[in-house]
């Protein structure tokens, strides 16, 4: 897994979350384990900020 500050303790504080959220069923451990991975998952790419040509806006060509 690569460095991007998803640490087991983290997954395991947002399925805590997910599982109080869905009225906390029993026998969905698994699945909102994974739930909370995907989630934490999706915040940092939305937090990492995209590769492009070094300048704040968006992505495209140059203007004219």
């Amino acid at each position: 897994m690569p460095d991007d500050g998803i640490t087991i303790e983290r997954i395991r504080e947002r399925a805590y979350d997910v599982w109080h959220r869905n009225h906390r069923p029993d026998g969905f451990d698994l699945e909102f384990w994974l739930i909370a991975e995907r989630e934490l998952k999706a915040e940092a790419t939305v937090a990492t900020p995209a590769q492009g040509n070094g300048r704040d806006g968006p992505v495209g060509p140059e203007p004219t």
